[in-house]
Parts: C-alpha cells; sequence; structure tokens
C-alpha cells in the first residue's frame, strides 16, 4: 500500500506522536510499503527524506517549544500529487484537520489516530468555569474533526470511551508497541549502566524514576509525596518547560523532610536510545504521574526493561497496569496514596522483581511490527470500503 502521513509534529521534536510515526514508517518500510510524510517545517534544517520516503514541511509557526503547522492549500496538493490508497492523520488537530478536509475532496480514504487528550490539557491549564468551557469547546472541534475521518483509532480503552462519550463516529481499538530490542533488562549487565547505579546511588538507595517531558500536564509535582520515602532518590529523565520548577519543587520536599533527608532529585536531561535504555535499567521502580495520558508509552518501556511501575488509575495506563501483577496502581484524588502504592512495590526486593518480570512477560509480544501490521488491517479495511462505495 502507499500511505500518506499527515502528522501535527515530527522529528527533531521528540514526543510520543513523533514516535509513533517514525515507528509505523519503519515497519512499513520493512514490508514493503510506501509512505509519503506530511509535517510542520521545523526550526532548524532537515533533511526531506525519512528512511527513504518524501518529507514534506508545511509552513509553520513557533509556539513555545512546538512547530505548529498553518493549515495551507498544500496539503491538499501534496496528497493529490502522491495519490495515496489510505491518508493516515496522526493526532489531528490543525494540519491534520486540513488533511482530513483535503482527503475528502480527494475521494480518499482516511484513518485518524487519536493520541492527544487535548481538551484534558486545556482543563488542566485552565482553571475554573473558564476551563471546563474550554474544555467543552475544544471536544466539540475533536468530535468535528474526527468525524471526517473514515475510521478513528484510540490507544486504550480508556480514550475510546472518552471519544464515544463525545460522539466521535466510527472508532476502534489500535494499541501502540515497544522496541523490546532496546529496551531490555539486559542492559542492567552493561558496565555504563553499572556505573550510571553507582554514580545516582553511591549508598545502595533505591532509584524511583519517571521518564517524559516535563510540563504541568504530567503532574510532576505529585512526586513531592515521595520525599521521604526512606532511602531512596528521585531520577528524573527528560526535559519541558517545568524543569525548573520541579526541581526546586522536589529539592525542598527532600530537604524539608525528617529524620536523615534523602540525597536531592537528580535530572539526567532528554535521553533517546542506549542512554535512555540505561537510564531505565538503572531504575528500582518507574513512577508515571500524569492523570490525562491516552496511553502511557513509558510504562511499556519500563515493562520491557523489567521495572516495576507505579502509575494512576486513570486514562491510558488503566489498560497497562494490573493491581500487583506489574505494578501498583494509586487514586490521583487520593493524597497518599502514591506513596502508598511505591512503599507497597518497594516491600520486598522479591515483591519489586516479581513486578518487573511480570511486567517484561506482558510486553513480549506488543511489538511495533505486530502493531503496526494491526495497522495496515485497518488501512485495507477503510480503503475497501471506499472502493465499495464507489462501486
Amino acid at each position: 500500500m502507499r500511505a500518506a502521513i499527515v502528522t501535527e509534529s515530527f522529528l527533531p521534536s521528540l514526543n510520543g506522536v513523533t514516535t509513533s510515526v517514525c515507528h509505523v514508517a519503519d515497519q512499513l518500510r520493512s514490508r514493503g510499503h510506501d509512505a509519503v510524510i506530511i509535517a510542520p517545517r521545523a526550526r532548524e534544517a532537515m533533511p526531506d527524506t525519512y528512511l527513504g520516503f518524501p518529507v514534506h514541511r508545511i509552513t509553520s509557526l513557533p509556539f513555545r517549544q512546538f512547530d505548529i503547522g498553518l493549515p495551507s492549500a498544500e496539503i491538499e496538493q501534496i496528497l493529490a500529487d502522491a495519490a495515496p490508497d489510505v491518508v493516515h492523520v496522526a493526532s489531528p488537530f490543525v494540519i491534520g484537520a486540513r488533511g482530513l478536509r483535503a482527503a475528502a475532496r480527494l475521494g480518499l480514504p482516511t484513518v485518524a489516530i487519536f493520541q492527544t487528550d487535548m481538551a484534558g490539557y486545556v482543563r488542566h491549564h485552565t482553571p475554573g468555569s473558564a476551563g471546563r468551557a474550554t474544555a467543552s469547546t475544544t471536544w466539540r472541534w475533536i468530535r468535528r474533526i474526527h468525524s471526517w475521518a473514515d475510521l478513528t483509532l484510540a490507544p486504550s480503552s480508556g480514550a475510546l470511551a472518552d471519544l464515544r462519550a463525545h460522539g466521535v463516529p466510527r472508532t476502534q481499538l489500535w494499541g501502540r508497541g515497544v522496541d523490546t530490542s532496546l529496551f531490555s533488562p539486559a542492559w542492567r549487565a552493561d558496565a555504563l549502566t553499572r556505573a550510571l547505579r553507582r554514580e545516582l546511588a553511591p549508598d545502595g538507595e533505591r532509584l524511583i524514576g519517571y521518564v517524559g517531558r516535563l510540563a504541568p500536564e504530567k503532574e510532576l509535582e505529585r512526586l513531592s509525596e515521595l520525599a521521604d520515602v526512606p532511602h531512596t532518590r528521585l531520577v528524573i529523565v527528560g526535559d519541558g518547560p517545568s524543569r525548573l520548577s520541579v526541581g526546586e519543587l522536589l529539592t525542598e520536599a527532600v530537604a524539608a523532610s525528617p529524620g536523615r533527608p534523602n540525597r536531592p532529585p537528580v535530572f539526567l536531561g532528554s535521553r533517546t536510545g542506549a542512554d535512555l535504555a540505561r537510564a531505565y535499567a538503572a531504575l528500582d521502580l518507574f513512577v508515571h504521574t500524569g492523570t490525562r495520558e491516552t496511553f502511557g508509552q513509558t510504562i511499556q518501556e519500563a515493562g520491557a526493561s523489567g521495572v516495576a511501575v507505579v502509575a494512576p488509575r486513570a486514562g491510558g495506563p488503566i489498560d497497562l497496569v494490573t493491581e500487583g501483577q506489574n505494578g501498583h496502581l494509586f487514586d490521583p484524588d487520593l493524597p497518599g496514596s502514591l506513596r502508598e502504592a511505591v512503599c507497597r512495590s518497594l516491600a520486598s526486593p522479591d515483591h519489586l522483581s516479581e513486578l518487573g518480570q511480570r511486567g517484561l512477560e506482558r510486553v513480549r509480544d506488543r511489538s511495533w511490527a505486530a502493531v503496526v501490521d494491526h495497522l495496515v488491517e485497518h488501512y485495507e479495511a477503510v480503503a475497501g470500503q471506499r472502493l465499495s462505495a464507489v462501486a
């Protein structure tokens, strides 16, 4: 098949949308499919191909740390020239919306990937009645956008329920893969991982880690509950606009702990590839804090690394963590629940090891190859439906 992928985010931006698009492109290439990628123009010069697929950069405007593509007429011309069998629209909101409308005018079948809870983010950043009203308006826009797609795919049962509750038609479930060739417990034996572990935990502290973007919607302030968990140290991997505020908050929380305070939290910055895999493998426990995640890819990466997980009983993590099996869930509305779940996880080395082993077993079959095979089946289904309708 030939797919046109219209994405709101792409390299050099690193986030869940970009990562998913890159994995999809990689698997399409390995299976002999063809693709063209339409993405916002980056602030820095970037190659005009990815894995041999053409990358068309749309005029964009910088907004904070993002490049926001403008919904220009060039999208329709690119789609017309590419003549794809299917248009894959990743996390549509701005240029994705224009891509769906352009595909409809051209008679092209479309698959939209719901990946970002924009309404939840808006609600989090806008307090009070204004936030509720803005979130409601955002959901109306999301419903309108996705109504233009032949099929909308949600990454988790929670996201699927949200879409259906807000009247989005033609929805199905499509999960995410994890790169088990990169994320693996085998990294624990690596010399650089062992050195990192000695540096972070010189007195044998148990390392509690978070991996991801440092932004208000990630609710990292919850980690302050863990400041006084005995003989532990917080390890933060990632970067973002909340880096300074989160650093100050957590450092102050640890310093104010009664008795002998733990070592201050350590921030490792953004890491990719083997360096990221080593960071996971150095941890004793992974903690996910955000309650508005449509999936929770870092939970799968921690699981593939053999690391036990604590996550909120909300959103995408509900599909990924089974209480007492591969981790523990905390009640995000109950103060102290996160700390209690972490202490339960660390109660004994055997329990922690068992949680990590079950997490590894749980993701063994969630390869990107299998996930993209399922995606191609969706491509074929909407393309077949469109041909039948024309006939």
